[in-house]
């Protein structure tokens, strides 16, 4: 059993001068740090490049898009020990990967203040609440950040941005690798990767990729078993066409690692002026389960009719199911009369639990049929992309809630029903005491099933006029959406266009503007159906890369405003018209630097957020920077590798300017080494074991944030 937990202590000031000076250092003039020597033939550099199956749905160069995308390789993911996919994001500018801490329900990631939805190779991965299993980070070949509005190609969404990520499928050559993992927690993984052709003519290729995990985590009895299988299978005739099936299949037990503590306690002082152990069970390790299942088959088709015309489909068929239980100290706002003033609801600390149970399930039918067509009119390029796109998608829950069993919230005392028999003391944890199954369904109450249709048409054209590049889109949408029998229908058209100048130095500066929008369903106080949300974007920024350089910087400003949304209707109480706006400005700098054999990545970002009552944004950090130094030698020392980060999320808000969330500091290290077939790592994140937050809310609950998580890796390549 490996436990690597120490005493915390505070992260060295260390960490924020290396911040500084790295923030300092990519701003300094190009010429200066552009140097690339020759000497790199035994460095290797995995860099992500933008596909048909990419976020942009184009291999247009990122430095030549027109807009803020960002891209993280598996390699790159894993070298800064990341473990889920939450943490592919924590080195990105503008984006908060663990918006509620440590999580084995979802991967909550927020893109310049806003939620943004998945994507995997193109096509929405998850819909609903908790009835999903979560991506494994080792059957991807990459990452892919699209911020601000995507209405064009993607229909509707967060005006935040989208996250894609990028199945690995069939090569041409063989290859393959056994990696094994130990880690703290008692951590424990076994993955494979092998893929190459099935024939001498290379007509038929192969890929088979598989993990099994079995973990613990930060907090007792909370821990998982994951099994992941993702073969695919690309049959390719000729070089004009390709096609590839790809299946997953996922099950995981696991339990729910978002305790919802109170606030009292945790981040303010509970009775006696104490605070419980914020990696506290607050559940029942014979109750909670978080437990999922899915399978999914996708196909990637593409045809070369000629050199100017090439058509596409993207096709999936997804099921997911979720059996989930948990339990969790009820939070209770703190201007609640039943409040003792020590912050304690009951006696000496014992605090009411709430008992949450669901069967929910999705299921999701989904193509995007598209067509390429380059040609030229005069001295213009044009590249068009046409397209519809189709998504039947159907989710159900059956849920029982059973919010503060045994209190009584008129007198703040135990009830004559079930007293304090299941409440529960976070200073001195006791487990054995649950609802049973016939009290939970008793409240467990059938669901709605909601089935949403969608359907979208769309045209994209990217103008090439010498140095010049300008985008323009359209697209219209239609969306039926029915709950138990009650149908809703919407239709919205969409518009992008940027515009962007390339010198010759590597400069390219840009504008854009793009538009979003998102189905609200419900009526108002006379009957009439809610118009959808709408957001628009404008965006003003600045790419560079030296030329015959791999470094690129990105600089960029926006300006979001997301309106009709929903706030209380002041003439009839009880109902809400849309007369919300929400309003988000902000800054963004994200580079990579690459000399001999040293890399440099720094981020930073500012955002300043509104809410439709004019508070800030709740969990979303006014500022956030990241740095990571990176060296892999060669001569003597090739095959050794090293690198080291430090985050910096600042304060946040809790959604009523009433409560905030202290700043963070955190280091991450990592050191390896590759001899012949065989690469070995050790990863540490959080290296200093720094305690922190992710963020706590106005309804009374705090999230704690990833203790330091130790990580050994070797793999065997063929």
């Amino acid at each position: 059993m490996l436990r690597f937990k120490a005493m915390r202590r505070p992260a060295p000031r260390l960490a924020l001068c290396l911040l500084s000076t790295a923030l300092t250092s990519s701003l300094l003039p190009a010429a200066a740090w552009a140097q690339e020597s020759a000497e790199t033939e035994d460095v290797i550099v995995v860099e992500g490049v933008l596909g048909r199956y990419s976020a942009t749905k184009s291999d247009t160069p990122v430095v030549e898009t027109p807009r803020s995308v960002s891209i993280e390789t598996l390699d790159r993911i894993l070298e800064r020990g990341a473990v889920d996919l939450s943490d592919a994001y924590l080195y990105s500018a503008g984006v908060i990967g663990d918006t509620y801490g440590i999580s084995t329900r979802v991967d909550s990631v927020q893109i310049r203040g806003l939620n943004a939805p998945e994507y995997r190779d193109s096509l929405q991965a998850l819909f609903g609440s908790y009835n999903n299993t979560r991506t494994d980070i080792y059957t991807l070949e990459q990452v892919e950040i699209l911020r601000g509005p995507s209405a064009i190609l993607y229909g509707q969404g967060s005006p935040g941005g989208i996250v894609n990520v990028v199945s690995k499928t069939p090569r041409e050559e063989f290859s393959g690798e056994i990696v094994g993992e130990i880690g703290n927690f008692d951590r424990y993984q076994l993955a494979a990767d092998f893929t190459g052709p099935l024939d001498e003519a290379g007509t038929w290729l192969y890929r088979g990729v598989g993990v099994y995990r079995d973990t613990g985590s930060q907090i007792e009895h909370i821990g998982e078993e994951a099994l992941t299988l993702a073969p695919s299978l690309t049959f390719a005739p000729s070089a004009d066409t390709r096609i590839t099936a790809l299946l997953s299949y996922q099950d995981i037990d696991s339990s729910a690692s978002s305790q919802f503590l109170p606030i009292y306690g945790t981040l303010l002082p509970g009775p006696g002026g104490r605070h419980f152990d914020p990696d506290v069970f607050t559940g029942e390790p014979d109750f909670d389960r978080y437990n999922t299942e899915a399978i999914s088959l996708t196909l990637l088709a593409e045809h070369r009719v000629n050199e100017n015309l090439q058509l596409e489909a993207t096709l999936r068929r997804t099921e997911s199911e979720a059996d989930y239980r948990q339990a969790w100290i009820s939070f209770i706002g703190g201007d609640r009369h039943i409040r003792n003033p020590d912050g304690s609801l009951y006696r000496d600390g014992y605090m009411p639990r709430t008992f949450y149970a669901s069967q929910a399930s999705s299921e999701q039918t989904a193509a995007d049929l598209r067509a390429r067509l380059t040609f030229d009119t005069g001295a213009f390029s044009h590249k068009i992309l046409g397209g519809l796109q189709y998504q039947d998608v159907t989710t159900d829950n059956d849920s029982a809630s059973l919010f503060a069993v045994g209190l009584d919230l008129t007198t703040g005392q135990p009830d004559s029903t079930y007293g304090d028999t299941f409440w529960f003391n976070p200073y001195d944890p006791a487990y054995g005491a649950y609802p049973s199954d016939a009290i939970i369904d008793a409240y467990m109450a059938d669901g709605p099933e909601n089935n949403t249709q969608s359907t979208g048409l769309y045209v994209h054209d990217q103008i090439e006029y010498g140095n010049w590049l300008a985008t323009v889109g359209v697209r219209g949408d239609w969306i039926e959406s029915d709950t138990a029998g009650a149908t809703q229908e919407d239709d919205k058209v969409s518009a992008s266009l940027a515009v962007m100048y390339r010198f010759e130095s590597g400069l390219n500066p840009y504008v854009s503007y793009a538009e979003s929008f998102e189905p609200v369903i419900g009526t108002t106080f006379d009957g009439a159906a809610y118009e959808p949300q709408e957001g628009r974007q404008y965006e003003v920024g600045v790419k560079y890369q030296p030329p015959g350089s791999r470094s690129l910087v990105t600089l960029s400003w926006f300006d979001i405003e997301q309106s009709n949304l929903l706030t209380a209707d002041p003439a009839h109480p009880g109902f809400q018209v849309q007369t919300g706006t929400v309003e988000i400005t902000g800054f963004e700098i994200e580079t990579a630097w690459y000399w001999d054999t040293v890399s440099l990545e720094v981020n930073a970002s500012q955002l300043d957020t509104e809410t439709v009552d004019g508070y800030q944004m709740a969990s979303i950090p006014e500022h956030q920077a990241s740095a990571w130094l990176g060296w892999q030698p060669t001569g003597v020392w090739s095959g050794f590798r090293a690198g080291a980060g430090v985050r910096y999320v600042g304060e946040s808000q809790n959604g009523t300017d009433s409560l905030e969330t202290p700043s963070y500091t955190l280091v991450d290290a990592m050191i390896g080494y590759e001899m012949d077939a065989w690469n070995f790592g050790l990863h540490a994140s959080n290296l200093f074991d720094e305690q922190y937050f992710a963020t706590c809310l106005a309804r009374g609950d705090c999230f704690v944030g990833e203790d330091r998580t130790v990580v050994a890796r070797v793999a065997r390549r063929f």
